[in-house]
């Protein structure tokens, strides 16, 4: 199994509208995709959202983020879901 850590930096002041997007939209298209979120967090002095999402393997990671990001409903919102973020942080990890 690998999993990716992923940290946001959220512009300053949109956390809750970040929140709602990603518990409401982005959190059910990711389960469309069968992309697993296994735990979210809320750094709250750094404006940073913490998650981290996991995949049988590398095939399995590079077939479901194809799916997703290549989904109508992703490529319609993008703009709107990356205008959250300051930065973007995306690390590869695997259990051992």
């Amino acid at each position: 199994m690998i999993s990716q850590l992923r940290i946001y930096t959220i512009n300053r002041g949109q956390m809750d509208s970040w929140l709602k997007v990603f518990n409401e939209d982005l959190r059910p298209l990711l389960a469309e995709h069968g992309i697993q979120v296994d735990g979210t967090w809320v750094d709250t002095e750094n404006e940073r959202f913490i998650w981290v999402r996991s995949f049988t393997d590398q095939a399995d990671l590079e077939r479901k983020e194809a799916s997703f990001y290549g989904s109508e409903k992703w490529l319609s919102g993008v703009d709107f879901v990356r205008g959250h973020l300051a930065h973007r942080d995306i690390t590869v990890i695997s259990s051992t």
